[in-house]
């Protein structure tokens, strides 16, 4: 019999915990709760990740404990019949053990009940750390509960971890599972881009008022079409301007010929996320200077894919990308050379920072900023300072983590003009991201995302009149 990857993830956590706590450890992982969004109107749910994880569960209202003997027991809602007429069928705590393989399942109402018997004579517990808002207080009083015991011989935990600690770095690598569904998930969002781009240069060909919101409604229209269960993060679609405010969400302004779009939009499927940003002109055609830009943007990603492999730091892709676009934009004239000097005067000076100022990369998976440090656990004290020339800042780095087959990350440069004195008006009001996501593998890394293309030429025959 196949072992599915959550028991397989339940055993792992149980030896790490037993390893580092002890034997007589014991977990509490909690999913999300259902959160209010108006009157008798919930938030679309989403259960908690970690959760998800380890038990492939998606019901609210649920807990997993787990002890260092790899024992699970799950809480869940009980069967209802009257609350299944209006909230949907559910799984109940007598289907559970079969469905998910834990060992027992019982009522959520039993919780408070069993959790002090669960933690009784146990040296430490672990739980995910300052992740749900009065996780910690409950913990405290089932401790308490076991205290009051102690005059009978029972012993209560004395140490207390975190969870996140194991799970992140179980997280940060994933197994062949995994990955499947995010090359599936970044095909739905790639396929989602091309529909918008698409649609955007019809709709101007025809004479019609294109806005944002229309972009906005081919993506979704796209993730669900092909069984995503939701966006992974609210879409950007950005037109002209809006494109240089990082963070933009999809609104009403128009979209106008001659100006860019920027989509930044990805699908989560099956608990996983993807994150495509794609820049095009609305109209299918780059003007010179756009063309200039965007050029230099994909060559700065081209470097930063070519530094992604194994073996090498996840702070690598970063520094490729900031060396071509530093260099273009003292060749194009954004960055005045006589004023910023050679191209690593500018970049020890982070003058770039004017149009370039995030990071290439972040983590991916469950999350769309996924969780793993992004330092090197082997060499977390080797620690240097230095001054931040911009802020003043004294910044203590620490080396950055070594990329391993496995992980899955962004790789994401872009470049944000606004009006300024000494930039060229031609520029101006131009922003530009190029994001793909990227497995790191033996020898390099497989970009994911590329079923929506990237080079400019590319992008026009796209988006031609048929």
């Amino acid at each position: 019999m196949t072992t599915s990857p959550y028991a397989t993830r339940r055993a792992r956590l149980a030896a790490e915990m037993t390893r580092l706590g002890g034997a007589d450890s014991v977990a509490i992982i909690p999913t999300a709760t259902v959160h209010p969004r108006n009157r008798d109107s919930d938030f679309l749910y989403r259960h908690d990740s970690y959760f998800y994880y380890l038990t492939g569960f998606t019901e609210p209202d649920a807990w997993l404990v787990l002890t260092g003997d790899g024992r699970s027991t799950l809480f869940c809602q009980p069967k209802d019949l009257e609350r299944e007429i209006w909230d949907g069928i559910r799984l109940g705590p007598e289907a559970a053990p079969a469905a998910l393989g834990v060992y027992e399942a019982h009522s959520v109402n039993e919780l408070s009940e069993r959790l002090p018997k669960l933690l009784e004579n146990k040296a430490t517990v672990w739980y995910p750390f300052a992740t749900h808002p009065g996780l910690e207080g409950r913990i405290d009083g089932w401790l308490q509960k076991v205290r009051t015991r102690v005059r009978y011989g029972a012993l209560a935990p004395e140490t207390q971890r975190d969870a996140c600690a194991i799970l992140d770095e179980m997280r940060l690598i994933k197994d062949a599972h995994e990955q499947d569904i995010m090359r599936r998930a970044a095909s739905i969002s790639a396929g989602a881009h091309i529909r918008a781009m698409q649609r955007s240069a019809t709709m101007l060909r025809a004479g019609q008022d294109v806005r944002e919101y229309h972009l906005d409604a081919e993506l979704l229209h796209e993730f669900r079409q092909h069984g995503s269960q939701y966006p992974a993060y609210g879409s950007i679609v950005a037109a002209g301007a809006n494109a240089c405010i990082l963070h933009y969400r999809a609104d009403a302004a128009p979209i106008r010929d001659g100006e860019l779009v920027l989509i930044d939009a990805g699908c989560e499927l099956d608990g996983y996320a993807s994150d495509i940003t794609r820049t095009f002109p609305a109209n299918g055609k780059f003007s010179g200077p756009q063309r200039a830009l965007y050029d230099l943007v994909l060559a700065s990603q081209e470097a930063a894919i070519a530094a992604t492999r194994p073996g090498a730091r996840f702070n690598d892709p970063h520094e490729a990308t900031v060396r071509v676009l530093t260099q273009g934009m003292l060749d194009l004239g954004l960055l005045d050379k006589n004023k910023h000097g050679t191209v690593d005067d500018a970049i020890a000076g982070r003058h770039h920072f004017i149009h370039y100022m995030h990071r290439t990369s972040h983590w991916l998976g469950m999350d769309v900023h996924d969780c793993g440090s992004y330092v090197e656990p082997t060499e977390i004290g080797q620690v240097s300072e230095r001054i931040d020339p911009l802020s003043g800042e004294v910044i203590k780095d620490r080396p950055s983590r070594i990329l391993r087959p496995g992980m899955v990350l962004t790789i994401e440069p872009g470049i944000y003009v606004r009006p300024g004195e000494g930039v060229p008006e031609e520029f101006w009001n131009i922003g530009i991201r190029i994001e793909d996501d990227a497995i790191v593998t033996e020898t390099g890394c497989e970009l994911i995302t590329r079923g929506v293309p990237v080079d400019a030429d590319e992008i026009e025959a796209l988006m031609e009149a048929p």
